[in-house]
């Protein structure tokens, strides 16, 4: 603003000599620069910030606005009053070189009494533009013809500061109107910029209701046909640099860093570019001698469960593979513990090559353990492979993967060749992923157990199914093995899950099975024949209710390995839901796995936080991650798979009519088990 008018700050000079003596008492004078200092009477405290960027302005196009200034006590400086960032800007062109030290400057000079009303007055009788006009003002430049570098170096900002702004601007009418009024953020606006479309733009933001308008919900909602490259495996494998080199469409928010906010329009071209890519993969497996590979960028889980998957055997390591493996064991045990010495001094970049040390490790040993499955000519024969990709964009191979037909042929060559009475040849768990330790397996298929218990507890006629299946497979069909069934029938209830899982007994599922059963304790009596005389008494609905909790404690579905699922159609008779039972914490998931593979769930329901988490140290990205998981829904393949696994399981072997009947029992909502006790003993 111009400071040239300033009557309030000489109200003596007024009183004594009128409008004369006001003109008199401001004087605008050329100062030489090494002559002006900053004053202490200055009410501007703070708000010194963007020094480099004025400084860049000022030597662009001048300094347009004069200081304001007092006559310093010792007579030869001035003080400035008003103009403190100007100042702090000429002197650091002086600094570069790009002023002389005396280069004069145009500066008001004003009486010494009102020095303070001056500076409060310059700030105080302001105006700054409205951001509307500010962003038209900015289109404005650019429809004269100036080109954006030279707009940009005019303000001493980037080419993308003055991009954005011209984004802004072309924004739909009726949305800079709104958001002149405050209706519409600016974080909005800035969603809404990822495309020029106004019609797509109102239509984001005013069909959808207000609590679907974040900016990331209202930037999904214009990118949902298109493909984040930064979140994207096939994108993340492709690169976005080849994808665009092939001619593929690009959409960029500009308001997005680097490594985000980069949308791939071409789905088709992306899925072409990484088949041509995957290809020496798949000429490498086909060479081992498969009877078909396929190329599948985009493999979902349920797309492999239509496959049967053949058997396959884990040869013992040779000499050099196991020392190997033991040298690279000891070397990973000795960086992990560097990354969980509390009292190391680490840097966030030395934690993070550690980290990438460990993983180029992890990769090694999983090569090798790739190299020690092998399946027999037979399957090898019959059976392909699909060369596909994981979540995080790397190449991963399913073999031994078997059509309906392949796997009958299989079957019967099987019988064929043992009489009869063969093995079946045909793994009936679906496919295996790499996944995570067996203690961890354990752990989690311990509350599994515990929620299976309780729900089977509450499901008197899935109870009784289960039962009368375990009875009948060894009295009627006359097997003497387990015939599949999680059911104990020497009625051992199975109380150890807490040799697995530390924490089980503070679950739910647990607390529940304890009340229930506790409940039934204090009703019924001690003594065996008292007891056969009550449970004669006791209405046939009650008695099931006892059935239910009797057998729900005997079941036990404990599991070595993340892709084994246990008693999948018992789970499904009874409708489990882990999401009721189980919630993803540092303690109970993510410190037991790798840093891979916590990197990899964030990846399902926190992507935008992976680069991040990424630099983190593991014992760091542990607790993060249970902060992000929370209300998302996520659950590990060990809990989340299981409807697939039950169709695997369907798909390879005959469901026995038992089996079928428990499947088809009606389904309920979930309730507190504990309410089963009170209903116990009412």
């Amino acid at each position: 603003m111009n400071t040239t008018t300033f009557q309030e700050t000489n109200a003596v000079a007024v009183t004594t000599g009128g409008a004369a003596a006001v003109a008199a008492s401001q004087q605008l004078l050329p100062i030489p620069l090494s002559k002006l200092r900053p004053s202490s009477r200055n009410v501007r405290k703070s708000g010194a910030t963007s020094i480099p960027e004025l400084a860049s302005s000022i030597a662009r196009v001048g300094l347009l606005q004069n200081l304001t200034v007092v006559a310093a006590p010792d007579g030869e400086h001035y003080e400035v009053v008003a103009g403190r960032r100007r100042l702090a800007a000429l002197k650091l062109l002086v600094k570069r070189r790009k002023l002389a030290k005396d280069h004069e400057v145009h500066c008001l000079l004003v009486l010494d009494d009102a020095a303070r009303t001056v500076s409060l007055t310059e700030n105080v009788q302001r105006e700054a533009m409205s951001p509307i006009e500010e962003l038209f003002a900015w289109k404005d430049l650019v429809a004269e013809g100036r080109p954006v570098e030279d707009i940009a170096a005019d303000f001493g900002v980037t080419p993308l500061v003055v991009q954005r702004r011209l984004k802004l601007a072309n924004v739909s009418p009726r949305l800079l109107a709104d958001f002149g009024t405050q209706a519409v953020t600016l974080e909005q606006l800035m969603a809404l910029a990822i495309t020029d479309d106004h019609a797509a733009q109102e239509a984001a933001f005013y069909d959808s209701p207000q609590w679907q308008r974040s900016p990331e919900a209202l930037r999904d909602h214009l990118t949902c046909d298109e493909i984040d490259a930064s979140r994207g495996a096939v994108a993340r494998f492709v690169g976005v640099e080849a994808y665009e080199q092939a001619g593929g469409g690009v959409r960029r928010d500009l308001f997005a860093d680097e490594q985000s906010g980069i949308f791939l329009t071409d789905g088709a071209l992306l899925d072409a570019l990484a088949r041509d890519r995957l290809a020496p993969t798949v000429e490498q497996v086909r060479a081992e001698g498969w009877a078909w590979v396929d190329a599948a960028p985009r493999v979902a889980s349920s797309d492999l469960y239509q496959f049967q998957r053949a058997r396959s055997a884990r040869r013992e390591p040779c000499k050099a593979e196991a020392k190997r493996i033991a040298k690279l064991e000891d070397q990973q045990a000795k960086l992990q513990a560097r990354l969980d010495d509390e009292n190391a001094d680490m840097t966030d970049e030395q934690a993070q090559a550690l980290q990438e040390e460990m993983d180029e490790l992890g990769n090694e040993l999983d090569a090798i353990e790739q190299r020690l499955v092998e399946y027999s000519p037979a399957v090898v024969a019959l059976a392909g492979a699909v060369v596909s990709l994981d979540p995080m964009g790397g190449v991963v191979v399913h073999r031994g993967l078997l059509r309906e037909e392949q796997a009958k042929v299989l079957r019967e060559q099987a019988r064929q060749e043992e009489g009869g009475a063969g093995s079946n040849p045909v793994d009936s768990d679906g496919p295996a992923k790499p996944g995570i330790s067996e203690k961890l397996a354990k752990r989690l298929s311990a509350h599994r157990t515990a929620a299976l218990q309780a729900e089977v507890a509450r499901h008197p006629q899935v109870a009784l199914v289960a039962l009368v299946h375990r009875l009948a497979m060894r009295v009627i069909v006359d097997s003497y093995g387990s015939g599949g069934s999680p059911v104990d029938i020497s009625a051992t209830p199975q109380d150890g899950l807490g040799l697995h899982a530390p924490d089980v007994a503070q679950s739910l599922a647990a607390i529940g099975m304890t009340k229930v059963r506790q409940a039934w304790a204090d009703r019924l009596p001690d003594n065996s024949e008292t007891l056969f005389a009550e449970l004669l008494t006791l209405p046939q609905q009650e008695l099931l209710s006892l059935l239910a909790v009797c057998v729900a404690s005997t079941v036990s579905v404990l599991a070595s390995r993340e892709e084994e699922v246990p008693a999948a159609a018992l789970a499904r008779a009874v409708n489990l839901d882990m999401h009721d039972w189980w919630t993803p914490t540092a303690a109970g998931y993510f410190e037991h796995v790798s840093k891979a593979k916590a990197l990899e769930a964030v990846q399902a329901f926190a992507p935008d936080q992976v680069k991040r988490l990424g630099k983190l140290k593991k014992a760091d990205i542990a607790s993060e991650a249970e902060r992000l998981a929370v209300g998302t829904g996520w659950l590990p393949v060990m809990f989340g798979g299981q409807d697939a696994a039950v169709a695997a399981e369907a798909a390879t072997r005959v469901v026995p009519e038992s089996e079928v009947r428990a499947e088809a029992v009606g389904r309920g909502s979930i309730e507190a088990v504990a309410k089963e006790g009170e209903h116990a003993t009412a």
